[in-house]
């Protein structure tokens, strides 16, 4: 029988062969905003490109459109997140504490929990030797904790790119979640050589870089694949209790067109007739709930 590579961090469980459970305050739904601040080479690595896509050649021209973000889009998404009166997981590149301590700061005040992002979103850790991987996940928690005044216990690697051992490095290092596996709509158990380490759903799909970037479609149609998210998950939800989460970046979601039609489907998921059913909250506290529950009901927590 044909055998193809495979890996063994996790079993197969139907999500309809789970054990029942609730969020806090019996909310079925967990929610939250995965806001990436990343940190850019000039003309040098790598860096997606509002033409070009991915794969994209490095130029002052793609710098520039990902600096707006630092500079200008953060400061209008946080502003609107303020006003909705929603929390944030922030995925950060270590390299924004040494570039923009004003942003850093936002974050202190705003209370957002930080998920260590690599140091520059111009590298990925795909393709790097184990020791070089270990010395840049130990470099981005050293400068995080340093300028956040704690350690992040949260980590996804830049683009989402890991090595055969990236779970085992970061279990090593001491993280207790990882939001690199768009496996599942709920937490699940992963295993690694330094014992178990959480999976926390983050999104591949609902993310403005794969839609309005890499897939050109528009904030519009952004806007509507976020409603319709939230309005089938609220209902699956009654079933089993569902993770959602929107991954944002400054750059492309903070253009101030897109920013609109963000807002209003994000007031929509806010004003929800079934929101006394929804947690808006952020991926460490949906962490924390998960490591408090009777093992045997995460899979893989048996």
């Amino acid at each position: 029988m044909l055998k193809l590579p495979g890996h063994d961090r996790y079993d197969y469980v139907p999500i309809t062969k789970r054990a029942k459970y609730d969020w806090p305050d019996g909310k079925r739904l967990a929610f939250y905003i995965g806001l990436n601040i990343e940190h850019f080479a000039f003309m040098a690595g790598r860096g997606n490109d509002p033409f070009q896509g991915g794969a994209a050649i490095q130029t002052q021209r793609n710098f520039a459109w990902r600096d707006y973000g630092v500079r200008v889009a953060v400061w209008s998404v946080f502003d609107m997140l303020d006003q909705l009166e929603l929390p944030a997981t922030i995925l950060l590149n270590s390299l924004v504490c040494e570039h923009y301590p004003d942003i850093i700061e936002r974050i202190k005040e705003r209370g957002d929990d930080v998920c260590s992002h690599g140091r520059t979103n111009a590298e990925t850790l795909a393709g790097m030797w184990e020791h070089d991987e270990a010395r840049v996940i130990a470099e981005t928690t050293e400068t995080i904790a340093k300028h956040m005044g704690t350690r992040s216990t949260g980590w996804m690697g830049p683009s989402a790119a890991e090595t055969r051992v990236t779970p085992d490095l970061i279990a090593e290092a001491g993280y207790t979640h990882n939001l690199g596996w768009p496996v599942d709509d709920q937490p699940i158990w992963m295993r690694t050589r330094a014992g178990p380490l959480l999976s926390v759903p983050y999104p591949m799909e609902l993310n403005d870089m794969g839609t309005n970037v890499n897939r050109d479609q528009s904030g519009r149609e952004f806007a509507d694949m976020i409603v319709d998210q939230f309005d089938e998950m609220i209902e699956q939800a009654e079933n089993h209790p569902l993770v959602m989460s929107v991954a944002l970046h400054p750059f492309v979601c903070g253009q101030p067109f897109r920013l609109r039609a963000l807002r209003r489907a994000l007031e929509h998921c806010m004003k929800h007739p079934r929101r006394d059913r929804v947690w808006f909250t952020r991926a460490v506290d949906i962490a924390e709930h998960c490591f408090h529950l009777p093992k045997g009901v995460i899979p893989g927590s048996a």
